[in-house]
């Protein structure tokens, strides 16, 4: 006997059938991206209105709108938007669980819980190692194969030839004299008040 489904499930079952998820979200999730990048650079320009000067609010969201279309308008890029989202989502979660299991050991300050020193930079590089990952996974070759599929691929075949092995030594030698010369530098001192 079929379990029953949810009224909930079905709902959301009827959302996709509608194109709620592959044609408003990803619509709305760029047009907002965009447009609130053009507020803040301010491309297009200020308008003075008394004595202060804001952004060109109807530029701004026509270039969104427009730009939001077009990406709704390339399945592989809504394909590749929802791809990287989701992916993106489950890194946030599992680095907000790292820092509950983390700031469970931790002294409770007035200003909260943060990773000390190195180990903000460290969380801060795995996270970017990660994202880029997840993008460079959304992204597919004509063939249909990810690129991060293909680059890894390319370096298991590649591995034991002479220029991967000077590149992985160059970038290995480059990392140690960015570590060392970046840590030497005076330290400053906290003020007390």
């Amino acid at each position: 006997m079929a379990a029953e489904q949810s009224v909930f499930r079905e709902t959301l079952e009827f959302f996709g059938k509608l194109g709620i998820y592959d044609v408003i979200l990803p619509f709305l999730l760029v047009f907002t991206i965009v447009f609130a990048i053009l507020e803040k650079t301010k491309v297009f320009g200020v308008e003075e209105i008394g004595k202060k000067k804001y952004p060109k609010k109807n530029l701004d969201a026509m270039v969104a709108f427009v730009v939001a279309f077009f990406v709704i308008a390339s399945s592989k890029l809504v394909e590749a938007i929802t791809q990287i989202s989701s992916q993106v989502v489950i890194l946030l979660l599992l680095s907000v669980f790292f820092l509950i299991l983390v700031g469970s050991f931790a002294k409770e300050t007035e200003e909260g819980f943060f990773l000390p020193g190195g180990w903000n930079t460290a969380f801060m590089w795995i996270m970017f190692v990660g994202i880029l990952g997840i993008f460079l996974n959304a992204i597919k070759t004509e063939e249909g194969q990810s690129w991060l599929s293909f680059i890894m691929e390319f370096i298991s075949t590649k591995w034991d030839t002479d220029w991967v092995a000077s590149l992985i030594l160059i970038g290995f030698v480059i990392g140690i004299i960015l570590w060392i010369t970046g840590s030497s530098g005076p330290k400053k001192e906290k003020k007390e008040e």
